[in-house]
C-alpha cells in the first residue's frame, strides 16, 4: 500500500500560479500511474493528469492543457503538479492518487486532498 500527501494548496488570485506536491511512501511499484484530480464543491470529482512512475509519460484533461504540468521525481517519491494562469473555476480541492496501469484508480490509493482557491 501507497500512503501519499498533499501540499502547497493556498489561496491565489486569478491568473496566478500554484505548485502542489505529492509525497508517496511505501511500496511504490515502477508500474504505477501517479494522478492528480480535483473536486469543486457541489460537483463530482474529476481527473487533472497523470504521469507514469515509470518512463513518465504523462495525460492531461483537456480542459488543463498548456496551463498545468504533472511531473514526478523517482529518487524524492514525489509527484508535483505546476499550475499556472489559474481561473477561478480551478478552485477545488486537489487529491493526489496511485494506481496500477490498467486499473481503477478507485482501487488506488489516494491522499488526504489539499484546497486550492482562485480569487477573482
Amino acid at each position: 500500500q501507497v500512503q501519499l500527501v498533499e501540499s502547497g494548496g493556498g489561496l491565489v488570485q486569478a491568473g496566478g500560479s500554484l505548485r502542489l506536491s505529492c509525497a508517496a511512501s511505501g511500496r511504490i511499484s515502477s508500474t504505477y500511474v501517479m494522478g492528480w484530480f480535483r473536486q469543486a464543491p457541489g460537483k463530482e470529482r474529476e481527473f487533472v493528469a497523470h504521469i507514469r512512475w515509470s518512463g513518465g509519460s504523462t495525460a492531461y484533461a483537456d480542459s488543463m492543457k498548456g496551463r498545468f504540468t504533472i511531473s514526478r521525481d523517482n529518487a524524492k517519491n514525489t509527484v508535483d503538479l505546476q499550475m499556472s494562469s489559474l481561473k477561478p473555476e480551478d478552485t477545488a480541492v486537489y487529491y493526489c492518487a496511485a494506481a496500477e496501469a490498467g486499473s481503477r484508480w478507485s482501487s488506488g490509493s489516494w491522499g488526504q486532498g489539499t484546497q486550492v482557491s482562485v480569487s477573482s
